[in-house]
């Protein structure tokens, strides 16, 4: 567990002791010490915990990370040869990961979340059930058992200096988050009453709240994955994508529980020999926000900072790492692992594999560190936020401001290799081109792994997955499976010697604008499209102008001093941006 989420965890406990103690209840904490040989013994901290309570029921929450199962099962499997009763719920997924089964839907297709959903639909586990309240007292026993501090566990360790002062590195996370789950619920609220009508369509905007930031509260069980599914269908607007990023997370551990590797091993086999660069720089430059390219230093310092940023700049960050700095994904997953308040191991395992082009899905899409902005940040306030040295620099330019004149430069106090890093690489259509063409050259080199038919790559079926399929048990025999392939891949393989440009499938996506972006063109969208095509060009022009006053050094341009015009039914008062009209 990375140093993020330990000292979330440790909030998170503390909130909990603190909620348990209003209602009568106590939280105890044990440290499980260590046995000869280096092991840490759960089962010995657990037995002295039996003895000392005189309890003869443990009831225990599922873990599906396959090492912690196998430990569990272990520990489960001990008690209950002394005669303790062992109960394990499973609560932290939709599904038990191991209930989910191919029979009847197949194997084509494994990896996407839609080939999991029909899995899931063709062997149907419980009903979601009816949410239920926390209870209003809890019964006490006559002396509670002897715990240690939490402190004492070590998880919010903050190291010192040669002088003895701390390093309160966790200072933006406290003030970003509230831990408990009072502030789980809050947050869920807020999003169903205004975040979620914008989800479908503008989920991957950094510069506006359209996400619901709760996956942190999701990954410490402060918030069930039942209890928000169950909220989300209540909403009006139902948002199907929202309700899928829940089955994202269930595949993310079927994958973990089908392929215990997934975080450390490439599961395409070629894949594996691919050339990763060895520039430590590079990473280190990603790391701490400084590439040169505004909108990947603008994520990874909030990163940094808070903890946590969007699924759409995780994306942006990881195409960069991968498919530009030609960096391994595990120097990717390891860093998220470690800086995330929801450090999940199953999530950042699949989502990097996909990324790093050797996981069972393969992205189709590849984000450019600039052109993605046009998606994400299109007026540069993200950016301004979070790289405020270059916070003067017009909307046109802020994303790539090597492109700026010498005499704006000045202007803004920007010096490249001073306030600002220079860029780390700058040939990004070159890079790309060498990305592709190693692709090519270790399929080419391991064609054993390619299917000649369809030009997918091969990838070994776990033993598990090979018994649903023949319907017998394990044979001992290899079975090689072709799985979703890029078809940029499959087009560079036959001309391994093209460039990125030229290739029909190239994956970089260009960005894009929404027309239903603004509200005011949304409003008008749906009355009058001649209004809307106006007051976009209204604010194009007005948007132009203020830049040309920035570059020319000129007084920018004063506030608009007219009455608010009215929209003709809604009789709310019009700005730029925005409406007064109810949803």
């Amino acid at each position: 567990m990375g140093g993020a989420c330990k000292y979330w965890l440790h909030q998170a406990l503390a909130c909990l002791s603190s909620s348990l103690g209003n209602i009568g209840s106590h939280l105890v904490f044990l440290h499980a010490k260590e046995e000869s040989g280096g092991a840490i013994s759960s089962l010995a901290a657990l037995r002295g915990l039996l003895k000392e309570t005189g309890a003869r029921t443990v009831l225990a929450t599922a873990l599906y990370e396959p090492w912690l199962r196998e430990r569990d099962e272990a520990l489960v499997l001990a008690l209950q040869g002394e005669g303790v009763e062992c109960r394990v719920v499973h609560s932290y997924c939709l599904r038990d990961p191991h209930s989910v089964s191919t029979q009847g839907v197949g194997l084509k297709g494994i990896g996407s979340v839609s080939h999991f959903t029909s899995c899931c639909q063709q062997s149907p586990g419980p009903g979601l059930g009816v949410p239920v309240d926390a209870p209003a007292s809890l019964p006490s026993p006559s002396a509670w058992p002897q715990g240690v501090p939490l402190d004492s566990l070590g998880l919010a360790h903050m190291p010192r200096r040669k002088d003895g002062t701390t390093i309160d590195w966790a200072a933006n996370i406290r003030s970003s988050w509230d831990f408990s789950e009072e502030g789980a619920q809050a947050r869920l609220e807020a999003f169903l009453r205004d975040g979620v009508y914008r989800y479908e369509k503008e989920s991957g905007r950094a510069d506006a709240p359209n996400t619901s930031s709760l996956s942190p509260y999701l990954h410490f069980g402060q918030l069930s994955p039942r209890w928000l599914l169950w909220d989300a269908k209540k909403v009006r607007c139902r948002p199907p994508k929202f309700q899928r990023k829940l089955a994202w997370r269930d595949l993310a551990y079927w994958q973990l529980s089908l392929f215990p590797d997934l975080p450390w091993e490439s599961l395409r086999p070629p894949y594996k020999a691919l050339r990763w660069s060895s520039e430590r720089g590079h990473l280190r430059a990603w790391q701490r926000g400084r590439t040169g390219y505004p909108l990947v230093d603008a994520a990874m310092r909030q990163l940094w900072l808070t903890g946590w940023i969007n699924n759409y700049m995780r994306h942006v960050v990881a195409s960069f790492l991968i498919a530009y700095l030609h960096l391994a994904w595990q120097e990717g997953y390891r860093w998220f692992q470690d800086t995330l308040v929801d450090a999940d191991v199953a999530i950042d395992a699949m989502m990097w594999q996909n990324g790093g082009m050797c996981g069972l899905d393969h992205w189709n899409f590849v984000m450019h560190p600039v052109d993605a902005a046009m998606t994400c940040d299109p007026n540069g306030s993200y950016v301004r936020k979070w790289c405020p040295e270059l916070a003067p620099l017009p909307d046109e330019l802020i994303h790539k401001p090597w492109q700026c004149p010498a005499s704006m430069l000045r202007r803004a106090g920007v010096a490249f290799g001073q306030s600002y890093p220079e860029r780390v690489v700058t040939d990004l259509e070159e890079r790309r081109t060498r990305s592709l063409r190693d692709v090519a050259e270790v399929r080419q080199r391991f064609g054993e792994y390619v299917d000649e038919r369809s030009g997918c790559d091969l990838i070994p079926l776990p033993p598990r997955l090979v018994s649903e399929a023949l319907g017998v048990a394990d044979t001992g025999r290899r079975f090689l499976l072709p799985v979703i392939t890029r078809m940029e891949f499959k087009h560079q393989s036959g001309d391994p010697d093209g460039n990125a440009a030229s290739n029909p499938y190239n994956a970089v996506l260009k960005g894009y604008v929404s027309r239903k972006r603004d509200e005011t063109i949304a409003f008008f969208n749906e009355r009058d499209f001649t209004a809307s095509v106006m007051n976009e060009g209204a604010q194009r022009r007005e948007r132009s102008e203020r830049d040309h006053r920035v570059m020319e050094g000129l007084p920018g341009l004063p506030a608009s001093r007219g009455r608010a015009r009215r929209t003709p039914t809604a009789r709310a008062s019009v700005t730029r941006g925005a409406t007064g009209s109810q949803r």
